[in-house]
């Protein structure tokens, strides 16, 4: 049965400002995976690594972790090795070897159900048909925590969604991706520094 963790258990409102903010990006580690639709969310923790000039990559968690400075406040960005249907194990050991408060966790995926390209944050919610969120939502033994869903559109015709979102973007499809990515670091940004509602009042609903 999983433990539910009420947020009692963790560090009072007063002191959460020095601890670190976690954003995970989902996917499936190995080469073979790194340019597939459901890995969007390792490809987001690649370019927050390069524009914030993160360093010492580490393994910590069952998740390749490195640490990064924006504006006076630490971030983990973490990417599960677990492949992408265990992943609550490793969000549930860093959030528990770190000490974070839900409100400091931010979980970045793949979701068929929004238009190519698109980028949507939310609080909390169901996993969505998402198995990646879902094991975390079980691990973690609640919903609410935010989510950044960078949308890859449905699968065309009657292809299974399973092997579509195992399936490379086509270089067209990565010029666009590009900008994504760019476009969802300045969310996840604006998250940190600002707080979840500003950052979906001004990042959901925008243009493609």
């Amino acid at each position: 049965m999983t433990e539910h963790w009420p947020l009692s258990l963790f560090k009072s409102h007063a002191l959460t400002e020095s601890l670190p903010y976690l954003i995970v990006g989902l996917g499936n580690p190995g080469r073979e995976y790194a340019q597939t639709r459901h890995n969007i969310g390792f490809m987001l923790i690649d370019r927050l690594t390069v524009r914030l000039n993160a360093r010492g990559m580490k393994v910590q968690s069952k998740a390749i972790v490195i640490t990064a400075q924006h504006e006076g406040n630490k971030l983990i960005l973490a990417k599960p090795q677990t492949y992408m249907n265990l992943s609550g194990q490793s969000v549930q050991s860093l959030v528990r070897f770190y000490k974070l408060p839900l409100e400091h966790i931010l979980v970045v995926h793949d979701d068929l159900d929004l238009p190519f390209c698109a980028i949507r944050l939310r609080p909390g919610g169901g996993p969505g048909g998402q198995k990646g969120v879902k094991s975390i939502i079980d691990q973690l033994g609640t919903p609410n925590f935010a989510r950044l869903r960078l949308g890859i559109d449905r699968p065309p015709g009657r292809m299974d969604a399973a092997a579509y979102v195992l399936q490379d973007f086509t270089q067209k499809e990565l010029l666009a991706v590009s900008e994504t990515l760019d476009r969802a670091a300045d969310a996840a940004l604006t998250w940190v520094m600002e707080g979840l509602n500003a950052a979906m009042n001004k990042f959901n609903g925008t243009a493609n």
